[in-house]
């Protein structure tokens, strides 16, 4: 069996990875459980100095390595680039904050002497997904490597091209053999790394229906695990918000990725005395979309990153339209090539309301009041992020309280940043990314309690 890269604007196959067999698998756990026991005895700075260069690298060569993402997932050229220069932040806020997030934290008892020990557990298997291919590893590799972990990649299967490049780069910052490791594997194999004595612990972004099962995989065997799984995130619009910003920041962040975005804002949430005007800057924004070619200067959007990614949100406009959604712009699909598009109207019982859409497909709901507007943003079995706009900071932040997510922002692009923790509930996952959290996931919290 292989797994193909397929370039989605045109469906060219670009290249062909053969699967790794059972051998080959236990060959990567051998080096895995080898380069643990080097690793995690090196010092913050030595490690440090792998990242740092691998920073360096990715600034250095962010053009080439931006096509290799266009060429697998379609993302258009200048935010590919953007991401891999987005993977280097990553690299250099671990390098300089991990040793402060991982000292000996002091602690009161009545001992002589009692403190909290924090310590890598060992190999982490990863599980990422492909609509940020090179951003979701780093995003996870640079804290959990930084605290002495090392890492077996099972990257999706249309973006094997961009795991094994991200593997050679850490080889060439300096990261010893088995740190680092990129599997070619498929699901099945999963079972046997989670069964290993050398793997403690999985990370995966992906679905619900993929979160699930590894989480019962992990539970099975004892293993900790973080999920990061779907959102279908709010966007709470108040009367008195900027609305040319609102709707501006709105489509920037459905349309982003062409709208694969597990943050990207998926309902757009208008109190009913702010609707007419957020609409009309709605409309005046969406034409300078452009979907296309993802390598023309001129396009905003490329495409989606597999035929049945496209089918299947044509299938949610669909069903909403049928319900009684107003397809208001848009809508329009050829291949893996999925228009801009907005629905106006959309109501609990529809796919654009009750399931995450992932594409450039936003969904408008009106809201009666306030409270009204924050029933419907947590009406969701989702938990990832959401925002909130009004001219009142502090009106904002009180609503922000009581929407059940991960994150809420106000006035402000929901995004992941390095110096903020990241995850979601519900069916959104658990655990947390990025921060001082992020990098508390994969470590052992040991007590240490001494007398004389």
């Amino acid at each position: 069996m292989i797994f193909q890269s397929i370039y989605p604007y045109t469906q060219e196959v670009i290249a062909a990875y053969p699967l790794m067999d059972d051998a080959a698998i236990n060959k990567c756990l051998s080096a895995a459980e080898s380069a643990f026991v080097v690793w995690k005895k090196m010092s913050f700075e030595q490690r440090a100095a792998v990242f740092i260069k691998a920073a360096e690298i990715l600034k250095n060569d962010s053009s080439k390595l931006a096509e290799l993402i266009t060429n697998e997932m379609g993302k258009v050229i200048g935010e590919a680039k953007a991401e891999v220069e987005k993977c280097a932040t990553v690299c250099e806020y671990y390098a300089t904050h991990a040793h402060n997030f991982l000292q000996d934290e002091m602690l009161d008892a009545g001992y002589e002497k009692s403190f909290v020990s924090y310590e890598p557990i060992g190999a982490v298997l990863a599980i990422m997904p492909w609509n940020f291919p090179f951003w979701q590893v780093f995003r996870y590799a640079a804290p959990t490597l930084m605290a002495g972990n090392v890492t077996l990649l099972k990257h999706a299967p249309n973006v094997c091209g961009c795991a094994k490049m991200i593997e050679q780069i850490m080889i060439e910052a300096g990261a010893p053999v088995g740190v680092f490791q990129t599997l070619i594997i498929d699901t099945p194999a999963v079972e046997k790394l989670l069964e290993t004595n050398i793997v403690q612990a999985v990370t995966l972004t992906g679905s619900e229906r993929a979160g699930s099962a590894v989480a019962m995989l992990a539970g099975k065997n004892i293993k900790k695990s973080l999920l990061e799984l779907g959102g279908s995130d709010a966007l709470i619009v108040l009367p008195d918000a900027d609305m040319k910003k609102a709707a501006t920041v709105a489509l920037q962040s459905r349309m982003l990725n062409a709208g694969q975005s597990c943050i990207g804002s998926k309902r757009f949430i208008v109190l009913k005395d702010a609707v007419d005007d957020f609409l009309q800057e709605v409309y005046s924004i969406l034409p300078s979309f452009k979907q296309g070619d993802p390598y023309n200067p001129a396009t905003t959007m490329g495409p989606l990153a597999r035929l049945d990614l496209a089918a299947n949100l044509q299938k949610q406009l669909q069903q909403s339209v049928s319900k009684g959604a107003s397809l208001n712009f848009g809508g329009a699909v050829d291949g893996c090539n999925f228009s801009p598009s907005l629905l106006v109207n959309v109501a609990k019982g529809m796919a654009a309301f009750d399931e995450e859409t992932f594409g450039p497909l936003a969904a408008v709901i009106i809201a009666n009041d306030e409270a009204d507007a924050i029933r419907i943003a947590n009406d969701s079995p989702y938990g990832l992020a959401g925002s909130v706009w009004t001219a009142d900071m502090d009106r904002g932040i009180a609503i922000a309280r009581q929407i059940n997510t991960g994150a809420v922002f106000i006035n402000s692009l929901v995004k992941s940043d390095p110096r903020l923790p990241f995850g979601g509930i519900k069916k959104s996952g658990y655990g947390r990314e990025l921060g001082r959290q992020g990098i508390l996931e994969f470590v052992n919290a040991k007590t240490i309690a001494a007398s004389r």
